[in-house]
């Protein structure tokens, strides 16, 4: 029984011998290959012609079931990372896996575990949280029904109503993704985000990233400013700093957060714009080039990153200050 951890992840587990400018806090692993759903943007889409060992930019190298568990207990994971998660494909036959997978890695760590997987029942779910899983996050990826017909497979409806279920009868531990870039406005975004958190499900947030040989490798990367807005927003809301409902709009464009934007950087400084999702979860270049600013930081910004990124969010002339 083989698994796939991402380059960054193997290099923590002594596996590979690798350059990285950040190493990942999360050990992060992919069961299953070549998803039966057929998302717009995935490299593991059922129609995709990507390569096997990639998931967003990065690559997934394969490795034995006791190589893997060996790394786990190596001085370097035990220094370095704070939670394991689990990549699961949609596939009843993963999903399975993965219940084995987390057995296994229990077996050899207390880290916390997190499983992003698709369970289509409260019973699937409830299976995972039973054998210890901390957060099991299903992935809305779309902030509407209708840009998720476009994109993927499936029901929106079905899947927010499984995730609010879920999350009225384990609080605390559902999770979702959320990908700015699909085609959504921010109003949109910032609305389903306040329904989210009121609902007690945490989002990773992570911006649109093209792969050569899925069906959006020609659709750009959303712009940083409004990545940078809508990275306020959802650290505004999740902190209960802002709610959606003081918020202006022009145009879908968030032109007003209901508080202003020096208040913002004092209180929250580079926060909004460290990677999101679990604690200890920092995912180096899943979205971003080496060399070019980053979507989402993974560690601590700089004074200097701290002000650029800023400077993205006040970009929007209609910005009021002090209201």
């Amino acid at each position: 029984m083989k698994i796939r951890c991402s380059i960054g992840t193997a290099k923590v587990l002594g596996l590979k011998r690798v350059k990285v400018d950040a190493l990942p806090t999360t050990a992060y692993l992919m069961v299953g290959e070549r998803c039966h759903f057929n998302c717009s943007f995935c490299a593991q889409a059922r129609e995709s012609s990507s390569r096997a060992d990639l998931l967003s930019r990065i690559s997934w190298p394969e490795f034995e079931r006791e190589s893997f568990l060996q790394g786990l207990v190596q001085p370097n994971a035990k220094t370095t990372l704070q939670r394991i998660c689990f990549q699961v494909v949609q596939d009843k036959a993963a999903l399975e896996d993965t219940k084995e997978w987390v057995k296994a890695v229990k077996s050899k760590t207390q880290l916390p575990i997190c499983v992003s997987a698709g369970p289509r029942t409260l019973e699937e779910v409830t299976e995972l949280l039973e054998l210890g899983v901390e957060h099991v996050s299903i992935a809305l990826d779309a902030a509407t029904p209708e840009i998720y017909a476009q994109s993927k497979d499936g029901s929106w409806l079905d899947r927010f109503e499984l995730l609010s279920e879920a999350a009225k009868r384990f609080p605390g531990h559902m999770a979702t993704h959320l990908i700015v870039g699909l085609g959504e406005s921010e109003e949109d975004m910032v609305r389903l985000l306040q329904a989210l958190y009121d609902k007690g499900i945490s989002v990773a947030l992570f911006a649109f990233t093209p792969i050569k040989g899925t069906r959006m490798e020609g659709v750009k990367q959303p712009e940083m400013a409004h990545y940078r807005r809508v990275q306020v927003a959802h650290d505004g809301i999740q902190t209960g700093l802002v709610r959606a409902d003081h918020f202006r709009f022009r145009d879908g464009q968030i032109i007003d957060f209901g508080i202003s934007i020096d208040m913002l950087q004092q209180r929250r400084s580079g926060e909004p714009f460290q990677t999101s999702g679990c604690t200890g979860c920092n995912r180096p270049y899943y979205n971003e080039t080496p060399g070019e600013e980053l979507y989402n930081y993974p560690k601590s910004l700089t004074p200097e990153e701290v002000e650029a990124a800023w400077a993205h969010v006040r970009a929007t002339t209609d910005m009021r200050e002090g209201v």
